[in-house]
């Protein structure tokens, strides 16, 4: 009698990223991923002690992956927001992942190139070690929520991002000038949620790297 296929640590890595395509953390679970695999649920928790240590697996490939060929270039700023585009880029590919990114966090190798890289151009950047960790944990907060955010509108189906469009036109065009008048004089002005993204996101990014450059003591 043929026992069941052993799966390695990475096909299951690769099921689970593609079910991730078509659900949200929430939905998925190890039972489902063993079902995709033909498999039982204790098979896979050999690999992984929880659904949590997978989803934090298959995120920190996302970062892995984003790292791959990276290499420094420029100054402190240009290095951090580099990088920056590359996270977005990379979980702009998986949106699912960045909510699983910025929720649970990562251990894995990915997650250090990352931590790395983020450390080696804040000391690039003349700031005294005592103040680099807290300004990396700043930046890293920064990036998770700005690229959660926009996977978030990006997951959106055609269908959902209409209804949402047709809602905020709503709530906007039809404020009350009494009620609201500061949202009524702005109303044709105000942009929805997901337009100009990519502006925002660098225009984000830069005032926090900015604001970090001008509290820097001068030598």
């Amino acid at each position: 009698m043929t026992g069941r296929r052993r799966w390695s640590t990475e096909e299951i890595l690769d099921t689970a990223a593609e079910l991730l395509r078509t659900s949200d953390a929430e939905s998925f679970s190890v039972r489902k991923l063993a079902a995709t695999l033909g498999t039982d649920s204790s098979s896979l928790y050999r690999h992984f002690r929880s659904k949590t240590e997978l989803l934090r697996a298959v995120a920190d490939r996302i970062l892995a992956a984003a790292m791959d060929g990276y290499r420094p270039e420029g100054d402190w700023k240009q290095r951090i927001t580099a990088l920056a585009l590359r996270l977005r880029e990379a979980f702009g590919q998986q949106p699912q992942l960045a909510v699983v990114w910025g929720r649970y966090a990562s251990s894995g190798a990915g997650s250090r190139l990352v931590m790395e890289e983020v450390l080696q151009a804040l000391r690039a950047s003349g700031l005294p070690d005592e103040e680099i960790p807290a300004r990396y944990h700043r930046i890293v907060i920064l990036l998770a929520a700005l690229i959660a955010s926009e996977a978030g509108i990006s997951s959106l189906t055609t269908e959902e991002h209409e209804q949402g469009m047709e809602l905020f036109r709503v709530a906007v065009l039809g404020a009350d000038p009494e009620r609201f008048p500061a949202l009524a004089h702005y109303a044709r002005d105000i942009r929805p949620l997901g337009a100009d993204r990519r502006d925002a996101f660098e225009e984000i990014l830069a005032a926090q790297l900015a604001h970090i450059e001008a509290t820097m003591r001068p030598r």
